[in-house]
């Protein structure tokens, strides 16, 4: 049982930090602070950049400090609370498919993190070497509430997703050119593009 936690924590301490490096860094095909900060402007966190880099920061600290087995309670904390905050603000409206940008993918990672906290780092982790070993429900619990509630700070910090400005002439009735002359309407045979609907990220 020891091994095998050590090995969930360990893959899900790793793929976190490679999210957080990804805003931080070019690293692990990431677009850096500029891109995750666009990101989150389209989220309604303005300025962006420095939301991003403070979710970057957490999802590298903590997911390193989850796999390394380093005050575990908290490196899953961190690990929660930007899972929760990327359900929050953006794939919760989707659902819970990640097929459809819903928050399956936030909700497993949450999941394993629950799972860690309640472990405990195990034998082969810092916290073992260090006889620190805290373990139990109750750590889980608190894990999650502590990160869940910054998430919910966070949250009420960012505004709504931003919406793209229509043009102001599309919503105008087209006339002829003489003052009251009858209105010409338009119909829109655009076809829509896989474009419209492009894929989003976690946070």
């Amino acid at each position: 049982m020891g091994l095998a936690t050590t090995v969930l924590r360990v893959v899900t301490g790793a793929t976190m930090a490679g999210h957080g490096l990804q805003k931080l860094t070019y690293s692990f095909g990431g677009g850096g602070p500029q891109a995750a900060g666009e990101r989150f402007e389209q989220m309604g966190f303005k300025p962006g950049q420095p939301y991003a880099v403070a979710a970057g920061a957490t999802e590298a600290v903590g997911g390193a400090l989850m796999g390394l087995g380093l005050e575990t309670p908290l490196a899953c904390a961190m690990v929660s609370g930007v899972m929760a905050a990327a359900i929050a603000k953006v794939h919760y409206k989707n659902g819970f498919w990640v097929s459809n940008r819903g928050f399956e993918y936030n909700a497993m990672i949450m999941a394993a993190a629950f799972a860690v906290a309640g472990s405990g780092g195990g034998a082969l982790s810092l916290d073992g070497w260090r006889g620190k070993r805290r373990l139990g429900f109750g750590w889980a619990l608190a894990q999650l509430a502590l990160g869940v509630g910054a998430a919910c700070l966070l949250s009420r910090a960012g505004g709504q997703p931003k919406v793209e400005d229509e043009d102001p002439g599309a919503r105008e009735p087209a006339h002829d050119g003489a003052v009251g002359g009858p209105e010409v309407r338009t119909i829109d045979l655009s076809v829509p593009t896989m474009a419209d609907g492009g894929a989003g990220t976690e946070a």
